[in-house]
């Protein structure tokens, strides 16, 4: 199907329905890096060293929250785990292997890896526990005692 021309009128240019998604895909791009800076979104260098997130699960148990992160490969002297201002941090990097032969595809992340989550209120940071195992990393942030639910007795 072909699409029909639109000539400008005087100085105008005429209207280019491609540019004009090319413009959102820039205007996009531009977003979704200023919104998730460790994504490594968008960037258009070649060889340029992306970080990027690893795959992760929240789970809300009774008494703590669980993070886990998939990090197949990595030893425990590569990965840091802070927290500061309600914030927990895992960062790291995976290292490139070297390879004897031609790479024909390669789709497993390398290079500098950040995770990042905001912690709830009730968190015990004082009490946080890590450990990686069979490459997932577990991190254990234990609830503040005083946020544990509890029944209250009505009197009366």
């Amino acid at each position: 199907m072909t699409l029909p021309v639109r000539r400008g009128r005087g100085a105008s240019p005429a209207w280019d329905p491609f540019r004009e998604i090319e413009d959102l895909r820039t205007r996009m791009e531009q977003l979704m890096r200023s919104t998730f800076p460790f994504s490594g979104a968008g960037s258009t260098e070649p060889g340029a060293a992306q970080t990027w997130a690893p795959l992760s699960d929240v789970e809300e148990t009774e008494d703590a929250y669980v993070v886990e992160l998939e990090l197949p490969g990595v030893d425990k002297d590569r990965i840091t785990v802070e927290v500061s201002e309600g914030e927990l941090d895992v960062r790291g990097q995976i290292e490139a292997r070297e390879r004897a032969g031609v790479v024909r595809k390669q789709s497993r992340h390398i290079g500098e890896f950040d995770y990042r989550t905001s912690l709830p209120p009730n968190s015990d940071t004082e009490h946080i526990s890590a450990e990686l195992t069979n490459g997932v990393l577990s991190v254990r942030v234990p609830k503040a005692e005083q946020a544990k639910p509890h029944r209250i007795e009505i009197s009366g």
